[in-house]
């Protein structure tokens, strides 16, 4: 049998350490060819020296003597920085995950896809920075876009079969973070510690306060738009603090499907990594039984209003979604270096928006990928110099 061909682009992260260990339990049916990693060089030289890719490649200078030194006595290609990492993407394989977190994911996944590969995508921010250049090039290269996010791998394994334009609406689902239940006074004084740590999901970092903040749901809602090709009113968000049921999509004559499973991102890493297929995975089943009920709720706009910005940007349209989350990733920065408190991320999103957009109107230019690095560029110094002013 031939092996599938697999680049994972973020490997020591949570995303490509679940793929890692998917793949590990089924060896004869995948064969690395890309591993990239970021600042854990443990993980990316452990990871190296397991599955033997093709090529490897780190973010800085300083991890290179390091990774060749542990990776002599092998075949594997060593490569450094983002030069490497863009060749290493127009490596032939069949499947490439996007899982960089952030808007360092955007390029590789393109030339993936320029290059062949269907892409299983984690880095929901390519989809809410670029969508339309995304989906074009897909189109462009006859790959599919597979999605990693459990929402909208649940969507996605809803429709399969299905005609799209009977969707009435989609509900994604939100645990409502680590302070789902705390108030708002007490949330203004919440540090990245105690930001960091789900009731549910065992993730990075970065997505783990996305979520708290509900910044993390306000992508996916605009990653819904891009990916299924939906109106901002056909999407819903509700918190579901037990994390079981991922989405719920609602047809035209009123039937509806949800999406069910433990809040474990290896089910849909499985079902990326085998489609169109699916492969019997030994994890957790969910016992009703035991669970015994499910509980939903609207979510409070004063407590999370990253949702509502989300909703201002599927109206913007055009390249400001490339102005939100350039935004967001540097007041998350600013949060995470305790410059600024919890509760100041938001507004100065908004005033970025409100600067770059409505004053000045660049989300208009055209949706290219000059365009989309340059305005994301210029999002995240606006960002850093209110972020600045806050201090002072």
């Amino acid at each position: 049998m031939k092996k599938k061909r697999i680049s994972i682009f973020g490997a020591t992260g949570s995303v490509g350490q679940n793929t890692l260990d998917l793949i590990g339990r089924d060896r004869q049916s995948y064969e690395i060819v890309v591993l990239s990693g970021g600042s854990n060089i443990d993980l990316l030289i452990k990871a190296a020296l397991e599955f033997e890719p093709q090529v490897v490649v780190a973010a800085t200078n300083d991890q290179l003597d390091e990774l060749k030194n542990a990776l002599s006595k092998t075949q594997v290609e060593v490569g450094i920085g983002r030069a490497a990492l863009l060749e290493s993407a127009s490596r032939k394989c069949d499947l490439a995950f996007s899982a960089i977190v952030g808007a360092a994911g955007l390029e590789p996944g393109l030339i993936a896809l320029e290059n062949g590969a269907d892409l299983a995508l984690a880095n929901k921010e390519s989809m809410v920075a670029a969508g339309s250049l995304v989906k074009q090039k897909a189109i462009e290269s006859k790959c599919n876009l597979i999605p990693v996010d459990s929402e909208h791998s649940a969507i996605f394994q809803a429709l399969q079969g299905e005609n799209v334009n009977a969707i009435e609406r989609v509900i994604l689902t939100a645990s409502g973070g680590a302070f789902r239940d705390w108030p708002l006074d007490k949330i203004a004084q919440a540090t990245p510690e105690q930001a960091s740590t789900h009731p549910n999901w065992n993730m990075g970092q970065r997505i783990t306060i996305d979520s708290a903040s509900m910044f993390n749901k306000a992508l996916e809602i605009i990653e819904a738009k891009e990916l299924f090709s939906l109106s901002s009113e056909q999407i819903e968000v509700l918190v579901h603090p037990q994390s079981y049921v991922h989405a719920i999509v609602g047809f035209c004559d009123g039937g509806m499907m949800a999406h069910l499973g433990p809040p474990d991102m290896r089910h849909a890493i499985g079902y990326a990594l085998n489609y169109p297929n699916r492969k019997t995975l030994q994890l957790e089943n969910l016992d009703f039984a035991k669970i015994g009920s499910l509980t939903f709720m609207a979510p409070d706009k004063e407590r999370f209003p990253a949702i509502g910005l989300a909703y201002e940007v599927m109206s913007l349209g055009g390249i400001s979604g490339a102005v939100f989350n350039a935004a967001k990733e540097t007041t998350l920065d600013g949060f995470l270096s305790k410059q600024i408190g919890f509760l100041e991320m938001c507004p100065i999103v908004e005033k970025t928006i409100v600067k770059l957009c409505h004053v000045e109107n660049c989300h208009k230019l055209e949706a290219n990928l000059i365009n989309i690095l340059d305005i994301d560029k210029m999002a995240r110094n606006i960002a850093a110099e209110l972020i600045r002013m806050q201090r002072s």
